[in-house]
């Protein structure tokens, strides 16, 4: 009987450590799910502030995307050098759009990305129009949610 009794204790024993371990990875879990977020978080920070510094540092750039917003025409090479900054504008959107369906951006950040596409394509026709011409390179969801930010005005 005594047996029976320690055998018993002993499962007991084994069973709450086997319990206390899986707690300890789910805290470990919970904890690098943080971390990546916050990495994410300050990947995505430290691109958006790369391609504003390139804008401010390059007056040739910037004098571009100025004249593209009041809608003055560009020269081919102006046009491309407009495209391509927009296209990586796009791509970068795109990712914050993949980053919150993931679960990884915060939702109110993620608000805050959707009125500042809404506001890009409202003041920029250049913007909306080249948009609507490379919107098919983009993921069906994130084509989606840019279709959503055109407003009352689609492609």
């Amino acid at each position: 009987m005594n047996a029976d009794k320690l055998t018993k204790w002993g499962t007991l024993a084994a069973n709450v450590g086997v319990l206390i371990g899986l707690a300890l990875v789910l805290a470990e879990l919970n904890q690098n799910r943080t971390v990546m977020r916050a990495q994410i978080r300050h990947e995505l920070s430290a691109s958006i502030v790369d391609m504003l510094h390139t804008e401010a540092a390059y007056p040739q750039l910037a004098d571009i995307l100025r004249r593209a917003e009041d809608g003055e025409m560009l020269t081919p090479t102006e046009q491309l050098q407009f495209n391509r900054r927009t296209n990586a504008l796009l791509r970068y959107w795109e990712d914050v759009h993949y980053q919150y369906r993931l679960g990884l951006y915060d939702r109110s950040e993620f608000e805050a990305h959707r009125r500042v596409w809404a506001v890009s394509f409202a003041s920029t026709q250049q913007v909306r129009s080249y948009w609507c011409a490379v919107r098919e390179w983009y993921s069906p969801e994130f084509s989606a949610e840019m279709d959503r930010a055109l407003g009352d005005k689609p492609c």
